[in-house]
């Protein structure tokens, strides 16, 4: 019966996804991007990590994350209508370009954490389920990504993104189906679980912050300017950043009270075994939308990270090389880390970029003559992205 409710969430949803009055709607097509990428591998690690480490105050990191990321969110949707409006400064148009050089960074080391957890879940209910071999299929992946874009370009994988949004996001619904199901039950017999902190202090501080990327995305919006207006993109990052915190918040209420401690491991793939603890049918559901999310995002990623270097060096290193180069840093942190330390290192590579962002909202603000509020809000979030950068640290 449980795994019946469950399919049929998720039917639903891709019924409501596919919805034709929903699916050409302007303002959808504009939130799809950047909430595909908010709730993309993030929805795959966050559960066991936070609840590991913050038991049963989870709930409150998650909140203090989302809160971290809609703050970070109002600077970049006040640059996006400042620019609309009056365009750059001389000061804000030569920090867009350390910004830019930051975010094609950020791509490099994102696309190796997708890959990772990529690997990881393609062999996770197999016999071949050790790191060796979840990094040898990352590696095969880098190279099928590397050949596709030197020799017919991405424009027919990027068209996977369409079909994997609407898969994760309905994998969701009746991920989250299940855990209600079994919260009730567990609620129903009180035996719901209240575990102490593991991490307090300083290191539960940095930890959240060394978790930035998994809440990361929103800021694609600022990138759509060719396909929709400022106002568009303002209103679609706002519900993107709504909706996801929404699903995130469900999400760890969900299941910070049902797992004793020996039942939450610290692995990339540790959602698989809590899941099949709740309904047989969700680990095979979730490593589709693992596959299928996580390979559309790294050519999403590849792709812009490729044309930005292109962009940056006016045509000086071609898109092609860009891809290699890619691939190549890709490879060595494919190697040389684990999933959890690349994690980090996304985090730092993207709050530099919104630490950049955030200088650059500041400058806008003064020149169009902003409240001293708004202005010291900004420089609050641009210290607070500094420090993420400079102190996030990785999962033990």
């Amino acid at each position: 019966m449980e795994a019946f409710v469950i399919l049929l969430a998720s039917c639903l949803t891709a019924g409501v996804l596919i919805w034709p009055r929903l699916a050409r709607s302007t303002l959808w097509k504009a939130t799809v991007t950047p909430l595909a990428s908010i709730i993309g591998s993030g929805f795959l690690v966050l559960g066991p990590i936070l609840a590991q480490a913050y038991g049963q105050w989870t709930p409150l990191a998650m909140a203090l994350l989302c809160a971290l990321a809609y703050a970070i969110g109002m600077v970049v949707r006040f640059n996006i209508t400042a620019l609309d409006d009056a365009g750059h400064t001389r000061v804000s148009s030569g920090l867009e370009t350390v910004a830019s050089w930051a975010l094609s960074l950020a791509y490099v080391i994102s696309v190796a954490y997708y890959l990772n957890l990529l690997g990881a879940f393609a062999v996770s209910l197999t016999p071949w389920d050790t790191a060796f071999d979840a990094r040898m299929v990352t590696t095969v992946v880098f190279a099928v990504i590397l050949i596709t874009g030197w020799t017919k370009g991405f424009a027919a994988l990027e068209r996977l993104e369409q079909v994997s949004v609407g898969l994760k996001l309905s994998i969701i619904v009746g991920l989250l189906v299940g855990l209600a199901w079994f919260f009730g039950d567990k609620a129903a017999k009180a035996s719901l679980v209240f575990t102490p902190a593991s991490l307090t202090g300083w290191s539960a501080v940095t930890l959240l912050f060394g978790l930035v990327v998994t809440v990361q995305g929103f800021e694609t919006s600022r990138y759509l300017g060719q396909e929709y207006d400022a106002a568009t993109r303002v209103r679609s990052m706002r519900l993107a950043q709504w909706i996801s915190s929404l699903i995130y918040m469900v999400y760890v209420l969900l299941m910070a009270y049902v797992f004793l401690p020996d039942q939450i491991e610290t692995s990339e793939t540790a959602i698989i075994d809590m899941m099949a603890r709740v309904a047989p049918i969700l680990p095979a559901m979730l490593v589709a939308a693992a596959l299928a999310a996580q390979f559309s995002a790294a050519v999403a990623d590849t792709s812009g990270a490729g044309g930005l270097v292109e962009e940056l060096t006016k045509g000086r290193v071609p898109v092609k090389a860009g891809y290699a180069v890619l691939v190549a840093l890709g490879l060595v942190l494919t190697w040389g880390l684990d999933v959890f330390q690349i994690i980090s290192w996304a985090s730092k590579a993207f709050a530099a970029y919104y630490t950049v962002q955030g200088a650059i909202a500041v400058v806008l603000a003064k020149r169009s003559g902003e409240a001293a509020a708004k202005i010291a809000f900004f420089a609050a979030v641009t210290a607070l992205a500094a420090a993420v950068t400079l102190f996030g640290t990785a999962v033990e």
